[in-house]
């Protein structure tokens, strides 16, 4: 696990190539495998595949979500606020979850945040994705994680890098 955390970084720019089903099998199982406080699990997830609504998912803020596009995968993160009080925090674990299987599985992923974000013209970055992808209100909608094999990948953050202040013992 260590070695996945010192790897893992955000991904913007993805080979145009498919995950292979086994993968993507693999994938679903740690987004349902993923703790949530209490077992009440207020996450569901959808699995965008299709290259126009991928498209169209691009354009859900103007700033931070262009790399949508390009990938062949995205999994928005969805909490129903009727299950459980903390659906953000359950949503949030739900998607590091799923981050830390792509890189485990040779794949690359990148965090898009939608919830509090606006689209512009006065329509928030989640009222768009909800609208897209036929999601209800009761639900929020956490993020949307693009998964892909890395067309170009940063360098790992060396040891030095590392803020150990933020620690205290």
């Amino acid at each position: 696990m260590i070695e996945i955390l010192r790897n893992r970084r955000s991904v913007r720019s993805f080979e145009d190539s498919t995950i292979e089903e086994g993968k993507v099998k693999v994938l679903k199982e740690a987004l349902v495998r993923s703790p949530s406080s209490r077992s009440l699990n207020p996450w569901e997830f959808i699995l965008v595949r299709d290259r126009k609504i991928l498209a169209d998912l691009s354009g859900c803020k103007p700033h931070g979500a262009s790399f949508l596009s390009g990938a062949p995968l995205a999994v928005a993160v969805l909490g129903d606020t009727r299950k459980s009080d903390t659906c953000i925090e359950d949503c949030s674990i739900a998607a590091i979850t799923l981050q830390y299987a792509a890189e485990s599985l040779g794949l690359s992923s990148c965090w898009c945040q939608i919830r509090l974000r606006s689209r512009g013209e006065g329509e928030s970055a989640q009222e768009y994705v909800r609208r897209l992808l036929g999601i209800p209100e009761h639900f929020l909608v956490e993020c949307v994680i693009a998964v892909g094999y890395a067309a170009e990948k940063g360098t790992p953050h060396g040891e030095a890098a590392l803020d150990w202040q933020k620690i205290r013992d």
